[in-house]
């Protein structure tokens, strides 16, 4: 694609705040082996400035009237989440999820061309998701989350998705890219290294995936580390980033094995069958790290209008599921604020009306504080029981200097069992789409990207992804976070899809007979 891609092969360790380079062979050869994440680093309290005064924001709250919100633009801290009151009663354990039902692209009007019938990836073939269950007194506590009445028509942007875990060669080529064209230009970003990756899988006696169970991993060295499973009852441990050495004891349920670390490339999984049984996930924590300085417009109006929408089509698809969100907006340092933080809460409307008073300003150079939004993101009070996703919407990276910190963020949210879904928007640089992408990688989740076919807003990057499937830019987010719930990889129906690019077939492309990740 002729992109220039930037790279380094370096570990970060913190010293006294401080972020110092090591080279990687340096470090392999004397550090200790199952490296830990690092410590989450800590920010200062928020400190908003006093814009000029701005007409009242209007938004629709879950009853579907029109709110003016007067609050005051400026505030030196977050408000604190609404009390909580006792979640309903689980319902009946669903057999098996249903995916989310998503926006025909037969409802709107596109420039880009729709793949032709049978063309297209194979599809899964579902029933529609099914009804919400009866509500009583605690109606109003999931109602937050439904659309309002009168809510406007949704949005023309348009997206694909990919999985790098899917695809390690072709990950390993992108990488092996940006090793030759520029080397370690920019400090402090590691490598995942996709080809040797190690997924210990945690099943029950009927072979269904047991999620959030921890998994010890005991290096030669005596060393550990634990990690729990998500949603789909894996783990992807990383022999390098990781610092795995050639032997692995590795402990979930009380059952235990010992893997040798294969040095060839092709990865290796083993599984673990344990007494514990399999229920579905029945909460999700969603917070939003979201890039608000000026090109983000298109984006920052995007979730105002469809938010809820999305919310909402997961509530129906997993009527028990017991949902809170949260808001990290973000710009730079020298804007009105850095960071702007609501935190988890089961009210909507707290979001929501944050989100209305989100413009898209500020900014200027390319580079923006993203890990000051990752690192306040991360730090939330999220639920140890719940699925937990972080949306990272942005199309800047983090100043160069500061990529090993918003690194550490990441690591840090893999250790809590946080999958980031990074949302690539208008204008992405090379920079910005390597971090989101390692990101997304070793938090065991993918990477969404906005393209050109609504043929409105901004232009967006072409992506350096060998093979993808377009749809609206909604349908892709409800998709990947019903995946993330329910464990399985959900695709587009066959009607949903604008065009397909590559050799897709179910999240892998097919890779040509000649191919090398050289």
């Amino acid at each position: 694609m002729g992109r220039i891609l930037l790279l380094t092969g370096v570990a970060v360790v913190a010293l006294g705040g401080a972020f110092a380079v090591v080279p990687s062979t340096a470090a392999q050869a004397s550090a200790p082996l199952c490296r830990r994440a690092p410590d989450l680093p800590r920010l200062p309290a928020e400190v908003i400035q006093a814009q000029q005064q701005q007409p009242p924001a209007m938004y629709r709250d879950g009853s579907g009237e029109d709110v003016i919100d007067d609050l005051p633009a400026s505030r030196t801290a977050p408000p604190p989440p609404p009390p909580m009151v006792a979640p309903p009663p689980p319902a009946p354990v669903m057999e098996s999820a249903s995916p989310v039902t998503v926006i025909s692209s037969e409802e709107v009007t596109l420039t880009g061309s729709r793949a032709p019938k049978g063309s297209a990836a194979p599809a899964t073939a579902t029933a529609a998701p099914p009804p919400a269950a009866e509500r009583g007194g605690d109606e109003g506590e999931r109602a937050a989350f439904m659309p309002p009445r009168n809510a406007p028509p949704a949005g023309l942007l348009t997206a694909g998705d990919h999985d790098d875990l899917l695809n390690p060669s072709l990950y390993a080529r992108y990488v092996a890219r940006a090793v030759r064209q520029l080397g370690q230009q920019i400090s402090g970003l590691p490598r995942v290294d996709t080809r040797r990756v190690v997924k210990i899988a945690v099943e029950d006696g009927s072979g269904r995936p047991v999620a959030f169970v921890p998994v010890k991993v005991t290096c030669a060295d005596g060393n550990s580390l634990t990690l729990a499973t998500v949603a789909d009852g894996r783990v992807a441990l990383f022999p390098a980033l990781d610092r795995l050495g050639e032997r692995i004891t590795v402990e979930a349920g009380g059952v235990r094995r010992t893997v040798i670390i294969d040095r060839a490339s092709g990865g290796q999984e083993q599984t673990l069958v344990v007494a514990s049984s399999a229920p579905p996930a029945r909460k999700l924590d969603l917070m939003i790290a979201l890039d608000s300085t000026g090109s983000m417009g298109d984006e920052i109006e995007f979730l105002k209008s469809e938010l809820r929408s999305i919310l909402a089509d997961l509530q129906r698809a997993y009527p028990d599921l017991d949902m809170r969100v949260g808001l990290v907006a973000y710009r730079d340092l020298g804007d009105d604020y850095v960071t702007r933080t609501d935190p988890l809460t089961a009210n909507f409307d707290t979001i929501q009306r944050s989100l209305s008073r989100t413009r898209g300003e500020g900014g200027g150079d390319m580079p923006e504080a993203m890990d000051q939004a990752l690192i306040r993101a991360v730090a939330q009070d999220w639920r140890p029981d719940a699925v937990k996703s972080l949306l990272l919407v942005a199309d800047a990276p983090p100043h160069d200097d500061l990529q090993g910190r918003a690194f550490i963020a990441a690591e840090a949210a893999r250790a809590r069992r946080i999958q980031v879904v990074p949302i690539a928007s208008s204008g992405v640089d090379d920079r910005a789409e390597y971090f989101m992408r390692a990101v997304a990688a070793a938090t065991q989740s993918r990477y969404i990207f906005l393209t050109d076919d609504s043929g409105i807003g901004n232009p967006h990057a072409e992506p350096d992804v060998d093979c993808y499937v377009v749809t609206q830019l909604a349908g892709a987010v409800r998709r990947v976070l019903a995946s993330l719930i329910s464990g399985e990889r959900l695709e587009p129906r066959p009607e949903e899809v604008i065009r397909v690019t590559g050799r897709y077939d179910h999240g892998k492309c097919v890779l040509p007979p000649n191919f090398s990740a050289q």
